[in-house]
């Protein structure tokens, strides 16, 4: 845990600390009321605005006592959520959806990041795939008397998601699980098991798609953002008391816009934030290679992905991990980043 000491905005130009102050009445919400925020995350590339936030200083411009808790997965974070331990959270698009589908009053502020995963594989699969198309899974099943076995993230995750959807969706080819021999691998431990044969694809995000891709006997098979044009992968996510105080979550979406400008302008030195705060074999050279793939995309404007999140939403209640799709205007808090586009 690591608590960021508060910062008034008064560091900032006189305009900008008024404009803030002035736009609680704006959003029809009570301003000023909150003391405290906790923001949590799990240490993975995709929530790149957060080692910027983090690193460059920036939680230290939000009008309240920022405490920083890392989380080792994704359902981690959604309990702890749930259960009202944290305020904020960097996590997959898709557990927003399960937290809100489930009664939690909480809503997107932001966007992180889109378009995030390739499929790799071995190359004799990638060649495969290249010349028979979506029948290659049934001849190789044919051939070697087995499914190709596939490591994926846990069942609802976004890459999981992402996955069947290129599966029963895109190739329309059958369920996920009567197409591939799938078993449940961490990011973190892809890169191993796909390198020891255990597995012969996953579907994976940066950095661990660039360290893959640098040993010869592996390649790309598929690219998300080609299944799946603009869809999310991580989002910032608040609960009803951080949107309800309307100077604490606009200055929230102020930094996390600050850092996405700050991603683009300075890629290299933003990788190297990511990976002094990843750790886990996550070095500066492979954090600032991984800027340079296309699975790499840091957005901030929520707009920009209500699109796709519908999509995934209407998959993700088909395949039983929420009761309905989430309507966007329940899933959305657009107010704080609208204002401050004004």
């Amino acid at each position: 845990m690591k608590q960021i000491s508060r910062r008034r905005l008064l560091q900032k130009a006189g305009a900008t600390t008024v404009a803030v102050t002035g736009m609680a009445g704006c959003l029809g919400q009570s301003g000023g009321s909150l003391d405290s925020v906790t923001v949590a995350y799990v240490p993975i590339y995709p929530n790149m605005q957060h080692y910027v936030m983090e690193q460059a200083g920036y939680y230290e411009d939000i009008p309240a006592d920022i405490t920083i808790e890392r989380f080792s997965s994704g359902p981690s974070v959604v309990k702890a959520f749930a259960s009202g331990d944290v305020d904020v959270a960097l996590f997959g698009i898709t557990p927003a959806m399960v937290l809100v589908d489930r009664g939690t009053n909480a809503g997107i502020l932001a966007a992180n990041s889109k378009n995030g995963f390739k499929i790799m594989a071995t190359t004799e699969l990638v060649a495969r795939y290249e010349q028979e198309g979506a029948a290659t899974f049934e001849r190789f099943e044919q051939e070697y008397g087995r499914k190709v076995r596939f490591g994926v993230p846990p069942d609802g995750s976004v890459p999981d998601t992402v996955l069947r959807y290129w599966i029963e969706a895109d190739l329309d080819i059958g369920e996920m699980d009567t197409v591939v021999a799938k078993s449940t691998v961490p990011p973190a431990k892809a890169v191993q098991t796909i390198q020891s044969g255990d597995i012969d694809a996953t579907i994976i995000q940066e950095p661990f798609a660039t360290l893959i891709s640098q040993d010869e006997g592996f390649g790309e098979l598929a690219w998300s953002g080609e299944i799946l044009e603009d869809h999310p992968v991580t989002v910032l996510f608040a609960n009803q008391r951080v949107i309800n105080d309307s100077v604490v979550a606009q200055s929230l979406v102020e930094q996390h816009a600050a850092a996405t400008e700050f991603t683009t302008d300075a890629p290299d030195t933003a990788a190297t934030h990511a990976a002094s705060v990843i750790g886990s074999g996550v070095s500066e050279d492979l954090a600032t290679a991984a800027m340079d793939s296309r699975a790499s995309a840091f957005v901030s404007d929520p707009h920009a992905i209500t699109d796709q999140t519908e999509t995934m939403g209407s998959f993700v209640a088909t395949v039983g991990n929420i009761e309905a799709p989430v309507a966007t205007e329940n899933l959305f808090a657009f107010d704080p980043y609208d204002a401050i586009q004004e």
